[in-house]
């Protein structure tokens, strides 16, 4: 599969695997200076890049790992969501869960994408949904071991 990645910045860094073998290609910072960002404190970091993801596919953008385990910096939502008809600049919501302040520098590796396919699901009210044994059991309601 081929995804077309449009830069709208001369210092945007296009999406690159860390291995051959990587689930997510890294996402870049792209920023006109350094963003320090202070315990508590989100922001949104510019990619500097746009992308047609195909249609019948998402581009779910997650934390780096490393970042998240070292430094406590991940995503404000978690996993975010790139449709295949949006076309605008891709923008990370990060958040500082650490204690430190933490600085962000353009070129610097802030998120990693993903490239999966999605069903275009259909929805329909009803009046009943089928039995299950679960039922209506929530959160913890199916114990521990």
């Amino acid at each position: 599969m081929n995804v077309k990645i449009k830069k709208l910045s001369e210092n945007a860094t296009l999406p690159m695997r860390a291995t051959p073998l990587s689930a997510g290609a890294d996402l870049y910072a792209c920023t006109d200076s350094d963003i320090t960002l202070n315990p508590g404190e989100r922001i949104l970091v510019p990619t500097g890049i746009a992308a047609a993801i195909p249609n019948g596919y998402g581009g779910f953008v997650f934390p780096r790992s490393g970042t998240a385990s070292k430094y406590g910096i991940t995503l404000s939502n978690c996993v975010g969501v790139i449709d295949s008809d949006y076309r605008g600049e891709i923008k990370i919501p990060v958040v500082n869960l650490g204690q430190e302040q933490f600085v962000i520098k353009s070129g610097d590796r802030i998120a990693q994408l993903v490239i999966m396919p999605i069903d275009l699901t259909e929805f329909s009210v009803c009046s009943e949904l089928d039995e299950t044994d679960r039922g209506e059991g929530g959160f913890g309601s199916t114990g521990k071991r």
